[in-house]
């Protein structure tokens, strides 16, 4: 199955980068069984065209002492382009690692995370003060099942 000009050898690529992105090229040519030099020409083409945005660690928030999440659900002032205004500044938020933009009777979903009650109640206060916003609802976070940035190409 082709997706946007993706061949199957391009979405086991993805897939390999996805689970390991450390994967040797050579390991991804063997299970592709083409040259390493044809997966690392596919690789930079995923990357030029935007398949790939880049390459990260997945750290462990709750290791590292943030775990505080919440989860608020937020309505803005509507008028022209409100949603671009206050998306922008909802994601410079520090501790906001999630801003979607929503239809339904909220308009912005937005994920934080802190070290503490008092951090996370600093986060939820520079939201609600935000002018743009109408009003919030904040969900504290008790056990995260799964938190995954991972996409499901099939």
């Amino acid at each position: 199955m082709v997706k946007r000009g993706l061949d199957s050898v391009d979405l086991m690529i993805l897939e390999q980068l996805q689970k390991d992105a450390r994967i040797p090229l050579d390991k991804i040519a063997k299970l592709a069984r083409d040259p390493k030099s044809t997966i690392h020409y596919r690789v930079r083409k995923l990357e030029k065209s935007g398949f790939i945005q880049g390459y990260h660690a997945k750290v462990d928030a709750s290791l590292c002492g943030k775990d505080f999440a919440a989860v608020s659900l937020i309505r803005g002032k509507y008028g022209p382009r409100y949603h671009e205004r206050l998306g922008r500044k909802l994601s410079r938020i520090p501790g906001v690692w999630f801003v979607h933009f929503v239809f339904g009777d909220w308009d912005f979903v937005v994920l934080s995370r802190s070290r503490s009650r008092e951090g996370l109640t600093k986060i939820i206060e520079a939201v609600i003060n935000m002018e743009e916003v109408e009003r919030g609802t904040t969900l504290i976070t008790s056990k995260i099942f799964k938190a995954e940035d991972r996409i499901d190409l099939d």
